[in-house]
């Protein structure tokens, strides 16, 4: 009985080790899909917001700046 209790052990040790090596393979998964989707994300909202003003003045600068809208006050 004592052996049989021990050979259930090692089994189950055995698939515990098995579930564990694939737990931390979709934890790095899951965090490397992470840091890709932020890089894919983040990185380009940082890029516009130093393009669009540049964008911007220069769209400005090449319609003469905003003082001159057709008599509108500004």
């Amino acid at each position: 009985m004592d052996e049989q209790i021990l050979a259930r052990i090692a089994e189950l040790e055995k698939k515990i080790d098995a579930i564990y090596r694939s737990v931390e393979k979709t934890r790095k998964y899951f965090k490397w899909t992470l840091i890709v989707t932020v890089l894919a994300i983040v990185l380009p909202l940082i890029g516009l917001a130093f393009v669009i003003p540049y964008y911007l003045k220069t769209l400005t600068s090449s319609l003469g700046g905003f003082g001159d809208l057709g008599g509108f006050g500004f």
